[in-house]
């Protein structure tokens, strides 16, 4: 294992962590995550060494990454690319996306970003009545919030408006003087997830010509446990992507054990 840093291509340095040798596997972390909050890919990584160059990155605003403003969704692709490039020693890469990352996952691949195969862990979308949709201003809030000083306000906005936390639940958590600091330190980077989610968690069915340029393989994962509009998102992207394939795995509440990830990205890297 080792850490280390790239430049992206705006002068934004990105810090990683690297496990192993061999073909490159890149790790992107969901909303608010990253290396020192997702207990899972360290252990993960470790299992996959023994064939497998595993990268892990803090995205740009979170953990030992820097940030540059104004930003777009384009800057976290170029992030990804001088990742593969930089770190994983040039591309193309097998990228496994948690939950939102799946999204920036896909949404690099469309723009062209050197990747061979995507896995998707509960990727986010919401295209029927199985859950309320985001608001259609849910970006413009969160922006707004953090702009006007108040990051608990765009944390708080994000558990109740996407993880769907009851009012009385945040609340307490905002008493945390451990976990609520973490959340509001990474809260300008909650509309970076929003703004690669796009529509995709509408209500509406996933709009055509959304990633009609991923030609690459792509396996979508959801735990059997899991809570069902993930399972029901997991499925709607599967059936959105013509290379996807759906798997139900061991998990639940929105995650897998290491053990299960290793094994299915393995096998997914050699089959595709």
């Amino acid at each position: 294992m080792h850490h280390g840093t790239i430049t992206s291509a705006d002068g934004t340095r990105i810090a990683y962590t690297a496990w192993g040798a061999g073909h490159p596997i890149v790790i992107i972390d969901g909303v608010t995550a990253y290396r020192a909050t997702t207990p899972e890919n360290a252990p993960t990584a470790e299992l996959l060494a023994d064939e497998f160059l595993v990268i892990n990155y803090d995205r740009r605003g979170r953990g030992e990454s820097g940030d540059t403003l104004p930003y777009a969704v384009e800057r976290e692709f170029d992030d990804l690319a001088a990742i593969i490039d930089q770190a994983g020693g040039g591309g193309p890469a097998t990228v496994f996306g948690w939950s939102s990352g799946g999204n920036l996952a896909l949404n690099a691949a469309q723009a062209g970003a050197p990747i061979a195969r995507i896995a998707l862990f509960e990727p986010n979308a919401v295209v029927d009545d199985t859950r309320p949709p985001l608001p259609a201003d849910y970006v413009d809030q969160v922006e707004a919030a953090v702009a006007a000083g108040r990051p608990g306000d765009a944390v708080a906005l994000f558990l109740t408006a996407a993880v769907l936390l009851p009012d009385e639940m945040v609340a307490e958590l905002r008493q945390d003087p451990a976990e609520w600091p973490v959340l509001e330190a990474v809260a300008p980077t909650i509309a970076y997830d929003g703004r690669n989610v796009g529509d995709a968690m509408s209500g509406r069915p996933l709009r055509a010509g959304l990633w009609d340029r991923v030609d690459v393989p792509v396996l979508v994962m959801n735990g059997k446990d899991t809570w069902p509009f993930l399972a029901t998102a997991a499925e709607a992207i599967a059936r959105h992507l013509p290379t996807a394939t759906h798997r139900v795995v061991p998990g639940e509440e929105h995650s897998t054990t290491p053990e299960v990830l290793a094994a299915e990205l393995r096998a997914f890297v050699k089959e595709a």
